[in-house]
């Protein structure tokens, strides 16, 4: 029996100490680190912090590229170890890897961008994902260039941003997010609002007592952009009390605003001096169109419908 047992013999914890001190004192970046701090570092120092330096071996101390923080190894997610010397001491503080800064931009960006209604791809969208197929598309990718570039040459945002109309299913809500991501990048925020659902939110409003906050919020952003405006059920209420304070609003402040619509300025004009009960005042819709052509530059988009060909 004890010839049987012998052969299973347990190692020692003075062998198992000795056996990690080893593996700890013979990894590379280990080594790396005492040479370069050799005129610091003594023996005892080096016993004290074995604990912190089995801490820094036992992960990766370079992002591993996995794609995504959530797979990563080490103890603190996204996180690489770094050795450092503090109070006669070895120890180890953490800093962001690659994958965790780009992932903390990404969301710094999105941070930058409220959105109301827009769908998932307009705000993933890029100036460079614009394909630039015919004049139009041209035109407006220098106009998008010479914003940005403005922008960072002087710190001010234009003016005036644009009405882009055209037919549907051409791109210009795609435009909208490409621009408001260049926008985001230079820690510049945006509000993007899908009209007719937004219309429709501040209905629901009036009940819950939000209606003004949310107005407010809207014509107050550093860059505001209103897509598919003339594609709503359009009610007095909505164009005299909503549309046109906001408008309003951004023409008195100077405010960046762009706009997309199906209609041209003159077929745009003449669905707002509709409404949805049969009233017609060309007066208010005049005032409405003053405004939004005192905010917007006026650009054709044309192409095919891309929603279609997909």
């Amino acid at each position: 029996m004890k010839k049987a047992l012998e052969k299973f013999q347990i190692p020692s914890f003075q062998e198992r100490y000795n056996a990690i001190r080893n593996q700890i004192l013979e990894h590379p970046d280990v080594q790396k680190f005492l040479a370069e701090h050799d005129d610091v570092v003594n023996k005892e120092m080096v016993e004290r912090s074995l604990a912190k330096l089995y801490e820094y071996i036992s992960q990766s101390s370079e992002c591993c590229n996995c794609g995504s923080t959530e797979q990563c190894t080490n103890y603190l997610k996204g996180f690489i170890p770094k050795l450092y010397i503090s109070q006669n001491m070895i120890d180890v503080e953490y800093e962001r890897c690659k994958q965790k800064i780009i992932e903390d931009e990404r969301r710094e960006i999105e941070s930058m961008i409220s959105s109301m209604y827009m769908p998932k791809d307009v705000l993933s969208a890029t100036l460079q994902d614009l394909l630039i197929d015919d004049e139009s598309r041209v035109i407006i990718a220098n106009y998008a260039a010479d914003l940005i570039n403005h922008y960072k040459k002087t710190g001010e945002l234009p003016k005036k941003g644009f009405y882009l109309y055209g037919e549907f299913g051409v791109g210009k809500s795609f435009v909208l997010g490409a621009i408001a991501n260049e926008l985001a990048s230079l820690r510049v925020p945006s509000v993007l609002v899908f009209v007719p659902e937004f219309l429709r939110e501040l209905k629901n409003s009036i009940q819950d007592q939000t209606l003004q906050e949310k107005i407010d919020f809207v014509k107050q952003a550093p860059v505001l952009m209103l897509d598919d405006i003339g594609s709503e059920s359009l009610s007095s209420w909505a164009r005299d009390e909503i549309l046109g304070p906001i408008l309003h609003y951004r023409m008195s402040e100077q405010l960046p605003t762009f706009i997309t619509s199906n209609f041209n300025y003159k077929q745009l004009e003449l669905h707002l001096a509709e409404t949805s009960r049969g009233e017609v005042d060309v007066v208010k819709a005049a005032r409405i169109m003053e405004r939004i052509k005192a905010v917007t530059i006026p650009i054709e988009m044309t192409g095919e419908n891309r929603r279609q060909s997909e």
